[in-house]
């Protein structure tokens, strides 16, 4: 079952805040809701009902892999377009797929971070 754009933010941001450390808010701008995870961006939710969108650093080979896989995945719309990549509503596109996305993207940011910043283990 595809997840419709609602749900896929839903989705989305209940998977980012069951995360250890995550934290949330709109420091770019009213119509983006930024998680991070010690200061440093995993996930942006598009609050615009016509372009229900969310955004996640993702591996590039993945990320390649992924937007030839799906009609509905995109590279990233407003970070760099190798290491994320863009989910909206469409064929294929599952919780199961969103909270995987959301899990993988909060996992290569945790794992660039420097120890002593690292959130505990989940």
């Amino acid at each position: 079952m595809s997840a419709a754009g609602d749900r896929l933010q839903g989705t989305a941001r209940q998977a980012a805040l069951a995360l250890p450390d995550v934290s949330h808010g709109y420091p770019f701008t009213p119509g983006l809701d930024v998680y991070k995870v010690a200061g440093k961006v995993f996930l942006i939710v598009t609050d615009d009902p016509d372009e229900q969108i969310i955004t996640v650093k993702c591996e590039p080979e993945h990320a390649r892999a992924q937007v030839r896989g799906y009609a509905s995945i995109t590279p990233g719309r407003y970070l760099d377009k190798r290491h994320w990549i863009s989910l909206g509503p469409g064929p294929g596109i599952t919780e199961r797929l969103i909270t995987d996305a959301v899990e993988e993207s909060y996992d290569l940011v945790a794992e660039r971070l420097p120890r002593r910043d690292r959130p505990s283990a989940r």
